[in-house]
């Protein structure tokens, strides 16, 4: 009888009831794979697992009911309550990964089968937001005459030349080309850019069509593999399931006739899909081309690259300003997720904040982001970046911080210093194709000096008290200190493992931190410099710890110096690709 057994949800991040909910799985050939939750059937007043299932935002995951109870109808049971739980939290259909012996009890349930691979199902209970899909491609088929067409799907993480040069030799070859953008969000940049990146980038060849991405092609659902870049036991069934939708679902509503992909000589991932994508798709006449990837300089473009060093020379032209602006925010994410900041609220530690928290200050980054693309993309022009212009944007980038955070400001200064930086960079790229330190300085000096002054404001009454200079003051001097000193004290201790952390105590030995006078006076201010200094030149995590301690219990927070570093991490990364 149902009433005999009752479901509960366990914890995966204990690890004993982690250990238990695996071994549950191993009987049953499964092993325990990414989930939001874990949910178990027991009876009552048992301790012993009967059945499992977990669920991932809308994928249905890893479920198994023990052998002798497979006629006990607790499938149904423990299914019904995980959509039912899929629905409280937003999700009003549900999609299923599980085994082929399993088809028929879903389909029992309203799951309809989407794709499969030997050893692997891919299920729906609703069809309408694939054939919805499904209707638009075909649509947007429709548009477009020709006899020959290819498709291409791409992440675009970002948009480089050799994303560009995959799309444009392939136009070559076809009279019509669908570019289909990754749609899952498991990126650095997120779909709202990298849409807009690749139409960017493609919008000059004329048999080019870019299309919006679903969740049903290289995502959570038929591909988890592709966004942990790691090859395992599971791979080929992902892979297989993911070709199988292509095959079933995006081939035929678009009348494909070709494939294209980048040939991929480090990514044994991106390889192992290569090589299975010509077996599948040629078997049903589906001609894959494999495209030779770009080199520039003998080194193969990669968009992991532009990520991890901030190559910019690697981008199509067009990418410029959207990369610009996420990796400033990124800097503000680097510098809010350093541990062990003195003074400062980071992932372990509030520092002297009582009003702040982690989670609040990240709610505040990501409501910036999008002004400081928007931001770098005004400025990407040939015109002298407008001091209004900038301003403007500024204020609404504040407006929304402010929305965030409940009207706590969190990070007004960093929009200010990351904004001046993009601002620079984005109209010296644009310029010169090139980055430039001297010229990025020039075009912030001259901007800043466009702005007014401040008055009647915490920072302008710290200015004249104590005759200090400000964050205004320090644009119009085209930022001297961050490319004449902690730029290059970065790069001498860049191989250090606390490299960031060191550069934060540096610069708040050397800078007039506005939040340090505004909180401790200028005795206060002068003291927590120099115990700063003292840690940063012979560092030991018992001295910071002690640093943090003094800060603290004297509710001292160098706010500036954290905008500071954001701003110098970013810069380097641009300017110098550290």
């Amino acid at each position: 009888m149902i009433s005999e057994f009752e479901i509960r949800q366990l914890s995966t991040h204990d690890r004993r009831t982690r250990q238990k909910v695996e071994d549950f799985l191993a009987l049953n050939e499964l092993r325990l794979d990414d989930v939001d939750a874990y949910f178990g059937v027991f009876r009552l007043d048992e301790e012993d697992i009967l059945a499992g299932g977990g669920l991932k935002n809308d994928i249905i995951k890893c479920v198994a009911v023990r052998e002798d109870l497979r006629d006990e109808h607790l499938f149904n049971m423990l299914v019904s309550h995980l959509m039912s739980v899929a629905r409280e939290n937003g999700h009003f259909s549900c999609k299923v990964y599980t085994k082929p012996k399993n088809l028929a009890i879903f389909q029992s349930l309203g799951f309809k089968l989407i794709a499969q691979s030997p050893q692997a199902l891919f299920m729906e209970n609703s069809l309408s937001e694939l054939n919805r899909y499904k209707a638009h491609l075909a649509q947007e088929a429709d548009r477009y005459p020709g006899t020959s067409r290819g498709l291409i799907i791409m992440n675009a993480n970002p948009f480089t030349k050799g994303h560009r040069y995959l799309v444009q030799t392939a136009a070559q070859q076809v009279d019509q080309l669908f570019v289909v953008v990754v749609k899952e969000n498991k990126s650095m940049f997120d779909y709202k850019y990298r849409l807009p990146m690749v139409e960017a980038g493609c919008r000059d060849l004329a048999n080019v069509h870019v299309l919006q991405g679903s969740d049903y092609q290289i995502s959570e659902a038929t591909f988890p593999t592709y966004f942990l870049k790691q090859v395992t036991d599971s791979t080929d069934e992902h892979i297989l399931l993911d070709l199988d939708v292509c095959l079933r679902h995006i081939i035929p509503s678009l009348g494909i006739t070709h494939r294209f992909v980048g040939s991929e000589p480090t990514d044994r991932l991106t390889a192992r899909y290569n090589q299975l994508m010509h077996q599948v798709l040629e078997a049903q006449g589906v001609k894959v081309v494999e495209v030779e990837r770009l080199t520039l300089k003998d080194v193969v473009i990669n968009a992991s690259r532009v990520r991890q060093v901030g190559d910019l020379s690697l981008l199509a032209h067009t990418s410029v300003p959207y990369v610009l602006g996420v990796l400033a925010a990124e800097a503000m994410r680097d510098e809010l997720n350093l541990k062990g900041k003195p003074g400062l609220i980071g992932p372990d530690d509030n520092g002297s904040h009582s009003d702040m928290n982690y989670q609040l200050m990240m709610r505040s980054i990501n409501a910036i982001e999008p002004y400081l693309v928007q931001l770098a993309q005004v400025c990407y022009s040939s015109e002298k970046p407008s001091a209004q212009t900038v301003t403007a944007i500024g204020l609404q980038a504040e407006a929304a911080m402010l929305q965030a955070t409940g009207g706590v400001n969190t990070h007004k200064g960093a929009i200010f210093a990351l904004g001046m930086m993009v601002a620079g960079i984005a109209h010296t790229v644009y310029c010169l194709r090139q980055v430039d330190a001297a010229k990025i300085r020039e075009v912030i000096m001259q901007l800043a000096n466009d702005i007014p002054s401040t008055h009647n404001t915490h920072g302008a009454a710290v200015r004249q008290k104590h005759h200090v200079k400000g964050a205004l003051d320090m644009a119009r001097e085209g930022y001297a200190q961050l490319f004449n000193d902690w730029m290059p004290y970065l790069q001498q201790v860049k191989d250090d493992q606390q490299a960031r952390l060191r550069l934060l105590l540096h610069i708040v030995a050397t800078l007039d931190d506005n939040n340090l006078y505004h909180r401790g006076g200028a005795e206060l201010t002068h003291e927590s410099q120099r115990r700063c200094a003292q840690v940063a030149e012979h560092f030991s995590k018992e001295d910071n710890e002690a640093l943090a301690e003094w800060m603290k219990n004297h509710h001292m927070s160098p706010g500036g110096s954290a905008d500071m570093l954001a701003q110098t991490l970013f810069a380097a990364h641009i300017i110098n690709n550290i």
